[in-house]
């Protein structure tokens, strides 16, 4: 419902048709006192219905009328019939033309009336509210005997106008009374009225206009020019006026060269200026204005017509009709130019005007000529004829560049160019210019645009439309197009530069100049084969390891110039690769209805962890080091594929050519330009960056339910629970092929159970190289699951009662994630993740378990058990634990030791003779693999973890019908999103976000600490 604070209250009166109206001419309001804002909304209304409003008066004609008893009755029907003709509010009668719509009083408005109020911010309205609202009127009661069911348009424009105006100010209420409906008797007035009786009072006729003469052109007369009544003392056209000052742009109506009569001046001028219609546009009011007035009308007054204040925007104007924009262009005006005395028609003005111009830049510019044919302007003349004409000007900026300026002719004809705009007070103009000779031009550099659009995930469709936007919003290429974006992208994508590998590489293409290749070309095929059902994109290794190492140029200089090592030392360099494999799990797009496809992905990516040489003193120092390597920014992709981890034949088949660059990379050098010096680089690959499953997967051991539960060492799950700590890595890849031979060939004829104590669960041929090592995040996670399962058998006692049934285990469980979830807002989960991992390995979680355990000395052993875990954490989590925990690190043993210790002592009904496979690795691996590498955060799968969710950002940001064009997109823009080079552009743009953030006052900070618009990519143009 719409309230208003001022609503319009009428009299009462009774119907004009055969009635006297009760109210006094004192009470009505004088027409030439109206608010000239809400007249009605078109031309017709303008001219005619300001009068139809004036109480009308109904005379009984002498002849016409009998006495009222000798007429005969009239049946209800037809007082009926006639109602329906009727206004509900005022009485008046609906008219035949297109203007005098009628509506019904009940029930919800129509579209129309709908849209309009949805554009002052009200939502679904009926019209018995707001007639209510507006005259005071009650039509919920209404029978159709006695009153009319609809109401006229000048109602429906008071009601639209009282809504708009909330302040009530300006409004126009032509009717100041309501009329009075009685029942039908005989003596009913508006069945007994006849057509000729009703006149308007006080109405005199205008005499007839008589026809004016014509007028010849030879002979032309200045029209009669005469305001409309509508514009007589109209405070808003008046302020329009001065707001569009068009005078000098806009033709006024006195340079018509005819006399045209007063309505038709007015349908081609503009209603805010004025002036000839110059570019005409029709607001949904039916009113015509000059495209520019309009503009900068509903720019400062608000968006409704400055005339009827009817609501609309910019975006809803139309054009005329062709017939009307015909007429207006074959009006003839006289040439407002001094001693120009040309008439043209209206539409052939501009290209008059252009001649004018013209005609000026060639007095301004050309030479006097002194006799032969007219001298042509010099931008008029073809390249070859400017240098002639230009040639002993072109001699002198030569002498002078050659004598002053080293030959620069560049820079002395655009410092020329420069003054001669500054001294035309062409400032804007020559800002760019002295900005594109300083370096710095109006628009991006392309690699910005193309950081931009990688890191906010704008697909090609959403980067042109912005591009497009914003140059027609500025006038401003800022933004690059598209194909200067693609330009930029073949520079930091593999197979750009140039190198060379001494001794090349076996069974691998000389060819550098290769892109994203399918991830089957370097399978072997055969007749026979069935074809794999999946599809794989990658970047061949050594192509994409050389990009890598170029993309490391500044930070390799840089490097250098810090450790105070010769620049131009050629290596060999050696470069650290970190290599990473995981499945992404389900990465099919849910749409629709139905039960959903699963469709897994698996990613192998690598990340440079280090880049060291010689010094002088025969040192290996490191000129380059990731400070973050488990971040997404650093671990760049080299293979996708949509396959499942599980599938060995599809793994082996598509990672196979992988593994024989990587071998043949082992043993050669990459030469490659960096510094404009040829360099020599060697890679030692460490396959680090694998979970527990993959692990066994490519290493060819047995499953994780297996009794050998270490993929380290060769102790069974019950020698690990025996002994928890005491143990030292024993396995590798060699070692794992020389298992695999025995267990293919066995060549001593041994029993299947004493053939596997022997190989110690290989049962497959291993094919990739992993590094024995832990993997971080699993390990916490693996552990965190394992806590999670002792929490629960602490609550319910399993010390104590090992033989509670399944609805107890299950009561107990749902007990403990409701505590969890009050207590800590830890939301139970049906698969342990990192986040949840975290959330659960605090001293908080253990004191909100130890509510629920009713011994006190089980909670104690609980809380000193998570103390020990705390303290154990940090140092295979942290990346560099010898500089971040080094006395945690020198603790471990000794925390590790104690842990085992309550682990055999307290939780003996639980680990007698089993163990899980990363709390055994925790005890027993962790010193000495940090001993050995110096970390184990370091080398995790976080990279590619994270990367996980940039596959399906990407997704849908390249989405296209071929899976094979979509994942080549998404390798592409993964590899992009990596780069270095379009790094140090986005890390510059996050500094000096930060830097006004921080430099802002608090008062000019808003309360979402957000800071007032700004172009916060300017830095960069």
């Amino acid at each position: 419902m719409i309230s208003m604070a001022k609503p319009f209250e009428p009299e009462t009166a009774m119907p004009v048709h055969g009635l006297l109206w009760q109210s006094s001419s004192s009470q009505m309001k004088p027409v030439g006192t109206m608010p000239l804002e809400t007249l009605p909304l078109d031309k017709k209304t303008l001219e005619d219905k300001s009068l139809a409003h004036i109480p009308l008066e109904v005379n009984p004609p002498k002849n016409k009328f009998c006495d009222f008893s000798q007429k005969e009755t009239k049946s209800l029907e037809d007082h009926i019939l006639r109602l329906q003709n009727l206004c509900r509010i005022c009485g008046a009668s609906f008219n035949t033309n297109s203007y005098d719509m009628k509506y019904p009083v009940s029930g919800p408005v129509d579209d129309v009336t709908q849209e309009v109020l949805r554009k002052m911010g009200y939502g679904d309205s009926f019209w018995p509210e707001l007639i209510h609202n507006t005259f005071r009127i009650d039509v919920k009661t209404d029978t159709e005997a006695r009153y009319p069911t609809h109401f006229c348009y000048n109602c429906w424009r008071i009601v639209i106008q009282t809504i708009n105006n909330t302040t009530n100010e300006d409004a126009f209420f032509p009717i100041s009374t309501i009329v009075q409906w009685k029942p039908h008797s005989n003596l009913c007035s508006i069945c007994n009225f006849s057509n000729g009786t009703r006149k308007r009072k006080c109405l005199k006729r205008s005499p007839p206009v008589t026809k004016k003469p014509k007028v010849t052109v030879d002979a032309p007369g200045r029209p009669r020019v005469t305001k409309r009544k509508d514009q007589i003392n109209s405070t808003s056209i008046l302020l329009a006026k001065k707001i569009v000052n068009c005078k000098k742009i806009h033709l006024s109506l006195k340079l018509l060269v005819l006399d045209y009569p007063n309505n038709f001046i007015q349908s081609v001028s503009c209603q805010v200026c004025e002036h000839l219609l110059a570019d005409p546009v029709q607001s949904p009011c039916k009113h015509l204005f000059c495209r520019t007035c309009i503009l900068k009308c509903t720019a400062v007054l608000g968006k409704y017509c400055p005339v009827c204040r009817f609501p609309f925007g910019p975006t809803e104007f139309i054009s005329p009709v062709k017939s009307f924009m015909n007429v207006l262009n074959s009006l003839v005006v006289k040439c407002p130019v001094t001693d120009c005395e040309v008439e043209v028609r209206l539409g052939e003005y501009p290209k008059h005007a252009q001649d004018h111009k013209e005609t000026r830049m060639k007095h301004a510019y050309s030479p006097i000529n002194k006799g032969g044919r007219p001298r042509q302007h010099l931008l008029s003349l073809t390249r070859r004829a400017q240098k002639h004409r230009l040639r002993d000007l072109k001699l002198h900026v030569k002498t002078f560049a050659d004598k002053e300026e080293g030959g620069d002719v560049k820079s002395v004809c655009l410092t020329l160019f420069l003054l001669a705009l500054r001294a035309g007070n062409e400032h804007r103009q020559a800002d760019e210019l002295e900005a594109l000779m300083q370096g710095r031009g109006s628009g991006l550099k392309p690699a910005v645009c193309l950081a931009i659009r990688v890191n906010t995930f704008l697909s090609c469709s959403q980067y042109h439309k912005m591009y497009r936007t914003v140059k027609a919003t500025t006038g401003k290429q800022i933004f690059q197009p598209l194909h200067a974006l693609r330009n930029t992208e073949k520079t930091l994508l593999p197979g750009y530069y140039s190198f060379e590998w001494q001794p090349p590489l076996a069974n691998v293409s000389t060819s550098i100049e290769v892109g994203i290749i399918d991830g089957m070309s370097g399978c072997p095929q055969c007749v026979d084969d069935h074809p794999m059902e999946t599809i794989s994109r990658r970047f061949r290794y050594d192509v994409a390891l050389a990009s890598a190492v170029k993309d490391l140029e500044d930070d390799i200089l840089e490097g250098l110039k810090c450790q105070k090592i010769d620049e131009f030392v050629s290596g060999p360099f050696t470069v650290v690769i970190k290599e990473s494999c995981d499945g992404m799990g389900d990465v099919s797009e849910k749409h629709g209805c139905g039960p959903s496809v699963p469709e897994k992905a698996v990613r192998y990516s690598f990340t440079i962890m280090s880049v060291s040489v010689m010094n002088e003193n025969n040192e290996k120092v490191k000129v380059f080091e990731e400070l973050k390597p488990n971040s997404e920014l650093c671990c760049k992709p080299l293979c996708l594929m949509l396959a499942d981890e599980s599938d060995h034949e599809t793994l082996t088949a598509i990672l196979g050519p992988v593994i024989t660059e990587r071998e043949a990379m082992k043993t050669s050098d990459l030469i490659l330009e960096i510094g404009d010096l040829l360099r020599s680089f060697q890679f030692i690959f460490r396959g680090t960056g694998y979970d527990e499953k993959f692990v066994r997967e490519v290493e060819g051991l047995e499953a994780s339910g297996s009794i050998y539960v270490c993929t380290l060492c060769d102790a069974t799950r019950s020698e690990a629970s025996q002994n928890l700590f005491l143990h030292s890595i024993t396995r590798s890849h060699e070692e794992n092929l020389e298992r695999y031979e025995i267990w293919r060939s066995n060549p001593y004829h041994e029993s299947a159970e004493e053939l596997r104590d022997r190989v110690k669960g290989v049962s497959a041929k291993p094919f990739i190289e992993t590094q024995p090592s832990i993997d971080a995040l699993h390990c916490d996670i693996g552990n965190a699951t394992e806590f999670y399962k002792l929490f629960q058998d602490e609550i319910r006692e399993l010390h104590k009662n090992p033989n509670s049934s399944k609805k107890e285990r299950k009561r107990w469980n749902t007990m403990l994630d409701k505590h969890l979830r009050q207590r800590i807002n830890l939301k139970p989960v049906m698969r342990l993740n990192g986040n949840f991992a975290r959330k659960l390995m605090t001293k908080e979680t253990v004191e909100a378990v130890c509510e629920l355990i009713p011994s006190e000395e089980r909670r104690e052993i609980l809380r000193e058990l998570m103390h020990l875990y705390v303290l154990m954490k940090p140092v295979w989590r942290s990346t560099f634990p010898a500089r971040e925990c080094p006395d945690l690190l020198c603790q471990y043993s000794f925390n590790s030791q104690r842990f085992a210790e309550l682990l055999r002592t307290k939780f003996k009904h639980r680990y007698e003779g089993k163990i899980t496979n990363y709390l055994h690795k925790t005890l027993a691996h962790v010193p000495e693999i940090i001993e050995r590498d110096g970390s184990i955060g370091a080398w995790a799968s976080e990279g590619n973890e994270s990367g996980n969710k940039l596959f399906r950002r990407f997704r849908k940001m390249n989405a296209r019908q071929s899976k094979s064009y979509e994942l080549e997109d998404i390798l592409k823009h993964h590899w992009l999103y990596t780069s270095k080079y379009l790094q140090r552009f986005m890390d510059a743009h996050n500094a000096l976000k930060y830097k006004k953030h921080t430099s802002v006052p608090p008062e000019v900070i808003s309360q979402d600490n957000t800071i007032a618009e700004d172009d916060s990519i300017q830095f960069l143009s």
